[in-house]
């Protein structure tokens, strides 16, 4: 399971990575063509909206993985010893449960539509639930570092 673990958080720092740098470099051919060429493209417009929405949410399961997303810890801290990983497990198996309602069926549900009913992006003509596609992805991704975490306290 380690090393599952470790080779799936290399693959989404190398999707990072690639998609913060074809997100400059869209935004910075968006600025020169506008301001030296003196023509804009709609299409880099829509490629860096598109380009976030991927890194912000794929980067929000990686964070998770790494157990370095953004939570209020105030009252966990004030626990110790058993009763601090009984109540990690519990933080565990509920990010567990919200990743599979909300982003692996709700986000399933969500591209199925898109992908039924054909829409497509007005400039790059793709279909949005190709775009949307990364909200189940990073549930299951979340699913699983929630029970690698979950299995790292049992220790």
């Amino acid at each position: 399971m380690t090393k599952a673990y470790h080779t799936i958080n290399r693959i989404i720092e190398f999707l990072l990575v690639t998609i913060f740098t074809l997100l400059v470099v869209d935004v910075l051919w968006q600025v020169f063509s506008r301001y030296v060429i003196g023509q804009s493209y709609s299409f880099t417009e829509e490629f860096a909206r598109f380009a976030l929405i991927w890194l912000a949410i794929l980067g929000a399961a990686y964070l998770n993985g790494k157990r370095e997303h953004l939570s209020m810890d105030f009252l966990v801290r004030k626990l110790s010893g058993e009763r601090l990983k009984k109540r990690m497990q519990v933080i565990e198996i509920l990010m567990f449960f919200f990743a599979f309602v909300v982003m692996v069926i709700g986000g399933g549900n969500l591209v199925y539509t898109t992908l039924y009913l054909g829409q497509t992006s007005p400039a790059m003509h793709i279909s949005l639930g190709y775009v949307y596609a990364i909200v189940p992805v990073s549930g299951l991704l979340i699913m699983f570092f929630s029970v690698h975490n979950i299995l790292l306290y049992n220790k």
